[in-house]
C-alpha cells in the first residue's frame, strides 16, 4: 500500500531519529550508565550511542531552544529530543565529546543528572501561568521542591529511582496516578454561580452534562436562565468551569496541595502501581510552599533510609504495611484516607487486626 499523505497531525516520528537509532531500531542489546546522567545504549551491531540527560524547565523560551540546539549541532550533529519527563537529552555517537558538551551544558547552568537512582526531573501540568482550572501552581511548587531536593538529580544516592510528579487540579494532566510522589491541587469550595454571567457564557445542557455526579441541575425558577449547584454532591473537580466560565472553583485560601505516593509505570519487579493518598492537605502558600517541600523531604528521607536497593517508594510501602509508612513519616490518619467511592468495599481491610 503506497503511503498516505495527510496534513493532519505531525509528521511520523522516524523521519527525525538519529541515523544510528534508525539503524539500530528495537536491535538494542543493553545499556549502562557510565555517571548519573549519562547512558550509553550498544546495539546487537556493536554500534554506540552516547545519551547526557540535562534537567530543563517545562516552560522554556524560544531563546533557551535556540541555545540547546547550537550546543547539539556543536557536539550531536543536531540531535537532541526532549524526555517525557522534561528532561533535554543530547545524542551523540562520538563519546570524546562528552567532555566538551558536558562543559557547554554547565556553562548553561544546567544541571546534569535524572538517571538512575535518583530523583528525576518533575513532570507538571500548566498551573497558574496557563491553565483556567488550577486549585495550585505548577512551575512555583516544582521549583521550590527542586530546590530542595537538588541533590538526589545528579547522584545515585536512592535505592530507586524517584519519579516525581505534579498535577494542579483533579482533572489531572499530569502523572499524579502512577508516580512515587504525587502533588496534587485539590479544590475545596463548590464553584460560585454567577448568574448574570451564566446565561450569557454557557450552555446550560452542557454545562449540566459536564459534572461527573450530578451536582449541577437547571434553576427551579425559569426566568432565571440559570442552574443550581448541589453542594453535597459536588467534588470539587472543577469539570464545569472547564465548559462554563461563570462557574468559577478556585479559592485561595481553602485549595491546597494534596500528597500521594506509591505510584510507577515500571513493570520490574512488581506490575504498575496506582498512586494512593498520603497527606489530604496542606496549604496553599505561595511562594516556596514550605510546608509541601517539608512533607516531600520527609517522605523521600524515610524512604531511603528503610528501602531495599531497587525497591521503588510502592513496593517499600506495601512491604512495612500502610500503618507503619503512616507512622514513621508522621501523618495522621484522617477520614480523607478512607475509600467511600462506589464499590469502595472491595478496598477495605475487614480483619480484626486492622487498627488505625
Amino acid at each position: 500500500m503506497s503511503e498516505r499523505l495527510t496534513d493532519i497531525g505531525p509528521p511520523h516520528y522516524d523521519k527525525f531519529l538519529p541515523p544510528v537509532i534508525k539503524d539500530n531500531y528495537g536491535k538494542w542489546k543493553y545499556h549502562e550508565i557510565l555517571e548519573p546522567g549519562v547512558l550509553m545504549h550498544v546495539g546487537e551491531s556493536g554500534d554506540k550511542l552516547f545519551s547526557v540527560r540535562v534537567g530543563s524547565g517545562r516552560l522554556i523560551t524560544t531563546d533557551f531552544t535556540k541555545d540547546i540546539c547550537d550546543i547539539a549541532d556543536k557536539f550531536c550533529d543536531g540531535y537532541l529530543r526532549f524526555t517525557s519527563r522534561n528532561n533535554i537529552e543530547f545524542l551523540l555517537t562520538d563519546q570524546g565529546k562528552i567532555a566538551g558538551l558536558k562543559d557547554a551544558i554547565k556553562k548553561m547552568g544546567l544541571p546534569i543528572g535524572g538517571t538512575g537512582h535518583s530523583v528525576s526531573n518533575i513532570v507538571h501540568t500548566q498551573g497558574w501561568i496557563h491553565c483556567h482550572t488550577p486549585a495550585i501552581d505548577a512551575s512555583g511548587i516544582v521549583k521550590a521542591v527542586m530546590d530542595d531536593l537538588f541533590e538526589y538529580f545528579g547522584s545515585h544516592k536512592l535505592p530507586a529511582q524517584v519519579r516525581v510528579a505534579l498535577a494542579c487540579c483533579l482533572n489531572m494532566c499530569g502523572a499524579v496516578h502512577c508516580s512515587d510522589i504525587a502533588i496534587l491541587g485539590i479544590h475545596r469550595t463548590a464553584p460560585k454561580v454567577m448568574h448574570e454571567k451564566l446565561r450569557h457564557l454557557c450552555e446550560i445542557p452542557t454545562t449540566i452534562a459536564s459534572c461527573p455526579t450530578g451536582a449541577i441541575r437547571p434553576h427551579p425558577d425559569k426566568n432565571i436562565k440559570s442552574v443550581v449547584i448541589n453542594e453535597p454532591k459536588c467534588m470539587y473537580c472543577g469539570n464545569c468551569y472547564t465548559i462554563c466560565p461563570a462557574l468559577p472553583c478556585f479559592d485561595a485560601e481553602k485549595g491546597g496541595v494534596a500528597l500521594l505516593v506509591g505510584g510507577k509505570v515500571s513493570n520490574a519487579k512488581s506490575p504498575p502501581m496506582f498512586s494512593k493518598l498520603a497527606v489530604p492537605y496542606l496549604p496553599n502558600n505561595p511562594p516556596r510552599w514550605p510546608e509541601t517541600v517539608a512533607a516531600i523531604r520527609k517522605i523521600l528521607i524515610k524512604y531511603a533510609e528503610g528501602a531495599n536497593k531497587w525497591e521503588r517508594v510502592g513496593e517499600w510501602v506495601e512491604r512495612i504495611g500502610w500503618e507503619k509508612f503512616f507512622e514513621i513519616c508522621e501523618i495522621p490518619f484522617v477520614f480523607q484516607h478512607i475509600d467511600d467511592y462506589r464499590w469502595a468495599y472491595d478496598t477495605y481491610r475487614t480483619s480484626m487486626h486492622f487498627k488505625f
